[in-house]
């Protein structure tokens, strides 16, 4: 096992530290075996199950977290999130004074909490059921205070710190051997799910559509750009008929809110290529959050993105949102095929927002059909 030579190493000294300098603390094999894996460590989790001894955690004040660095933390108190996602999509009741395995990230949610990777090992909160460690500075005040945990050290091998994306299967700046011999091939017609707002049934409308394309006999690959890591989206596409399937965390992110824009934008061509390269006729990708949020906002306006998406299926919650969601749209020169999502539920606002559009509204699970969800596929110049 090696570290990815894009990140910086850390490594650790396995003498005895003076106060406030790094600690090495060994990992036995039973304790090991007890840690509680979250979903968004699992590629680490897999590698971590079979050599235990090969790990090892750091400690100390002078410790700096950074996003994607893995972290052992102990449950403090049961908060929002009383359930931890296991590696393969399994909701694990969690109890106080357990140990669990999860990643450092930043989380942007608006119907939960605003949350920023702290500069030590401090006591912080569990923000994601994904597995997301970070420190609550704003929360929505509908919800309950965030499960609280208390970070041991952080993972490390001999090579240094462990980071996710130093067991992530792919690579953004690293194409896979699929991208290579795909160089040169028609890329198929990229379809982007966008909406107003988390919860406004993007996921959803992305399922949905998916299974009409599947339907109809192509074959879809789906992934979601961006967001916060779970596996229920990426499990919602698989059911619904995508193959392959993926998202940013088997690129090693467990969030993308406060990535460099660069890296965001990299990482969405990177998941294109990589859908594109599996031979799907259609790639479908989600965009997380909403169109004010700051790095979709960027991209709707990005030529990058006017490059790899081709239409848009817009997801809102209602006829203001989903006009108001068309204008920014249309003024970002963003084609859009259709509205969609939560607003669907209603009838009378479905006809509220078909009386105000230029584009159609579509039923959300209307899109299961064939001929529904065909319709909507765009036809390039470069496919003809």
């Amino acid at each position: 096992m090696s570290i990815s030579p894009s990140l910086e190493t850390r490594t650790v000294d396995a003498a005895p530290a003076a106060e406030g300098q790094l600690r090495h603390l060994p990992l036995g094999a039973r304790r090991a075996l007890d840690i509680r894996a979250a979903y968004t460590t699992r590629f680490v989790a897999t590698e971590f199950s079979k050599r235990p001894e090969d790990f090892h955690l750091i400690a100390g004040a002078d410790v700096t977290p950074r996003p994607g660095d893995v972290v052992i933390a102990r449950v403090a108190e049961i908060g929002k999130h009383t359930r931890l996602e296991s590696p393969v999509s399994r909701r694990q009741l969690m109890f106080v004074g357990q140990e669990i395995m999860v990643a450092y990230g930043n989380r942007y949610a608006p119907d939960q909490f605003l949350a920023h990777v702290p500069e030590t090992l401090e006591p912080c909160h569990l923000v994601a059921g994904g597995g997301l460690a970070g420190y609550v500075t704003e929360m929505h005040a509908s919800i309950d205070a965030a499960t609280a945990i208390e970070p041991i050290g952080l993972l490390a091998t001999k090579d240094g710190v462990v980071n996710l994306r130093d067991f992530a299967p792919l690579q953004v700046g690293t194409p896979s051997l699929a991208v290579v011999r795909a160089v040169g091939t028609v890329r198929p017609p990229v379809i982007a799910v966008l909406g107003t707002s988390m919860n406004s049934g993007k996921s959803t409308t992305l399922g949905c559509l998916v299974n009409g394309l599947a339907n109809a006999g192509l074959h879809v690959a789906a992934g979601k750009a961006t967001g916060t890591g779970a596996g229920n989206d990426p499990n919602l596409f698989i059911d619904a008929g995508a193959f392959p399937v993926c998202d940013f965390t088997d690129f090693g992110y467990p969030t993308t809110f406060k990535l460099a824009y660069e890296e965001v934008r990299d990482l969405l061509a990177a998941m294109i290529d990589e859908q594109a390269a599996s031979g799907a006729d259609v790639v479908v990708i989600e965009i997380a959050d909403g169109l004010y949020q700051g790095e979709t906002s960027r991209l709707l306006r990005d030529p990058l993105f006017a490059a790899c998406v081709d239409t848009v299926v817009f997801s809102a919650q209602d006829a203001l949102g989903a006009r108001a969601g068309l204008d920014v749209l249309q003024d970002a020169a963003v084609p859009v095929a259709a509205v969609s999502g939560l607003l669907t539920a209603s009838p009378l606002a479905t006809a509220e927002a078909a009386a105000r559009l230029e584009v159609p509204v579509i039923d959300t699970y209307s899109l299961c059909n064939p001929e529904v969800a065909t319709a909507l596929i765009p036809v390039r110049a470069d496919s003809l």
